[in-house]
């Protein structure tokens, strides 16, 4: 491995969101700070910076991180996710995503971006998540404004949509 001196940047390649992305990072960098000075993708929220909120939480190769706790150096070669990720389309929202819309399950939307990427997560891995997961799951982020009523039932309704026991609304 090359030692590099202070100040010293290195190139950072990742896929981001299915696409091939290379940016240029020193060796102390954040990956919160490089998707979002770097990259561009600024849906990725700096919140405690000691990984306690999870408004910064991504997934790198399928599984959750916190980008603040996490450098860019460690994400070289590795397929990142975001929130800006997470529509199936331009202009149209997930399944999980439109279900926090229709349940008013955010205020500030600092918070959604981490929690959205948490549960996407969770619903994927665990579709048949009951409340106590969703709920276990989201002991892992800090939102100061809706309470977590919300989000739970959006989380519940997009879990019995992604199962097919209801239609879309």
């Amino acid at each position: 491995m090359q030692r590099l001196k202070a100040g010293e940047a290195v190139s950072v390649r990742m896929n981001l969101n299915g696409h091939e992305v290379e940016g240029r990072a020193e060796p102390r960098l954040l990956l919160s700070d490089f998707l979002r000075h770097e990259l561009g993708a600024t849906g990725t929220h700096v919140g405690c910076e000691h990984g306690v909120c999870g408004a910064c939480t991504v997934r790198i190769d399928g599984q959750m991180a916190r980008a603040c706790l996490t450098l860019a150096m460690q994400a070289d070669g590795c397929r990142v996710e975001t929130v800006e990720g997470l529509a199936p389309e331009p202009g149209r929202l997930s399944v999980l995503q439109d279900a926090m819309r229709r349940h008013f399950a955010l205020q500030c939307g600092y918070c959604t971006p981490g929690i959205l990427m948490s549960l996407d997560t969770l619903l994927g891995d665990e579709p048949d998540a009951d409340e106590a997961r969703i709920l276990d799951v989201l002991g892992g982020h800090l939102c100061r404004c809706t309470g977590y009523r919300p989000i739970v039932d959006a989380a519940l309704e997009a879990a019995a949509i992604l199962r097919g026991e209801t239609g879309d609304v």
